[in-house]
């Protein structure tokens, strides 16, 4: 089979491709900043991200999944796909939590004051937004969550912890998952809030990661107060909230292109060290099973943008386009550290560097665990796609 994009999908990705080449700093500059952390302040971190992001909205990019009605491009799957294809390529900082999941969840349930007050900003990139939902005895099992909020007038009493919440030393507002209801089952009596991180009684505390990145937090909440027009939705009905899922393009893309790029880079270094092949000639295979990899996992991403296209709704096919992709991270990850060799070890700082792969090898270890679960996406794969039993 020979698979291509309609013309006008191929028109928009040079678009896309030439709009990174003007706008993004040099590959060199954004290895360093992705991998290592390599801002010196929070706040360079957050002027770069959005300064960015501010670009792709100006463009109507930024949100361009969204419904046009909310400021959005409604694209179709398909320039969703090469779009993410190619911003993951590329290694732009394109995540937005504010995008992902508050302004869907607004467009849905939200109040007209709130959709006023919020989607805007958001579709413009000017607000920060951190999602509040892992906690130290809720993360995959996210319904046994603890943090509680009880009604005081006109207004919620917040107490509890969050873990694990990414950007939260950076986030203007957060999207806070809480439990108003402890009496009842454990899916439900949850409530949906948004919150200002600035509220009197919010402690963000950095999380520094195996990399030594700081990208993480855990955020405690003690007696924190938030008006009773910051819940989203109906009380008690958050967990159905949290499990908003527009029409989006949501294939898995980013991982096999960024996979791809991480193989050409270790293929462009055995051109420029081929000491490093002579040493280990098997790295070759190794090399080669990654490509190949790399190829098949794209496909698996173009076929769940395919199925979305037709409007069907994929799901063993997410899943295992999921699990394929982050495990494939890994092995690229592993393959990067075969070639070096010891050097592979060395972080920023040593004359011999080469690149830092060890960070990308120590980043590559979460992968299999954010955003569901190896083991997870197996067993979806296992009884919804196979049709095997539960026990």
């Amino acid at each position: 089979m020979r698979f291509r994009f309609d013309p006008d999908v191929e028109r928009f990705r040079q678009e896309v491709r030439e709009f990174l080449a003007k706008e993004l700093p040099p590959e060199e500059e954004r290895i360093r900043l992705g991998y290592e952390g390599g801002f010196k302040t929070p706040e360079e971190e957050k002027a770069y991200v959005m300064g960015f992001q501010r670009k792709l909205a100006e463009r109507g990019w930024l949100a361009m999944a969204w419904p046009k009605e909310y400021g959005g491009g409604g694209a179709s799957h398909m320039h969703q796909l090469v779009y993410n294809e190619e911003m993951a390529y590329h290694g732009a900082p394109v995540m937005n939590m504010g995008i992902a999941w508050v302004g869907p969840s607004l467009m849905l349930y939200g109040t007209e004051e709130q959709k006023r007050r919020f989607i805007p900003r958001i579709a413009r990139a000017e607000d920060w937004w951190c999602t509040l939902y892992s906690e130290p005895g809720a993360g995959s099992d996210l319904a046994s969550l603890q943090t509680r909020a009880v009604r005081d007038g006109d207004e919620w009493v917040i107490n509890g912890q969050k873990i694990w919440t990414t950007g939260a030393h950076l986030a203007d507002w957060g999207w806070l998952a809480a439990r108003t209801d402890p009496d009842a089952p454990k899916h439900k009596g949850i409530t949906m809030f948004v919150v200002d991180m600035k509220t009197p009684g919010i402690t963000v505390r950095p999380l520094i990661n195996m990399a030594g990145r700081h990208g993480f937090n855990e955020v405690f909440f003690e007696d924190v107060r938030v008006p009773a027009e910051n819940v989203v939705g109906e009380v008690n009905r958050g967990w159905y909230h949290m499990a908003v899922a527009l029409d989006f393009e949501r294939s898995g893309i980013q991982a096999f292109a960024g996979g791809r790029r991480s193989v050409e880079r270790l293929v462009e270094l055995t051109k420029r060290r081929p000491e490093l092949v002579r040493q280990r000639p098997s790295i070759r295979f190794e090399l080669a099973d990654r490509a190949i990899e790399v190829s098949v996992g794209t496909f698996l991403a173009y076929r769940v943008a395919t199925m979305q296209a037709r409007g069907l709704v994929p799901n063993h096919e997410a899943s295992a386009s999921k699990l394929f992709g982050s495990e494939l991270s890994q092995r690229i990850a592993l393959t990067g550290m075969h070639l070096l060799g010891l050097a592979g070890q060395l972080r920023e700082g040593s004359k011999w560097l080469v690149f830092d792969q060890a960070a990308a090898y120590l980043n590559a270890v979460s992968a299999t665990i954010a955003a569901g679960t190896s083991e997870i996406q197996r067993n979806i794969i296992a009884t919804r796609g196979l049709g095997l039993p539960r026990d």
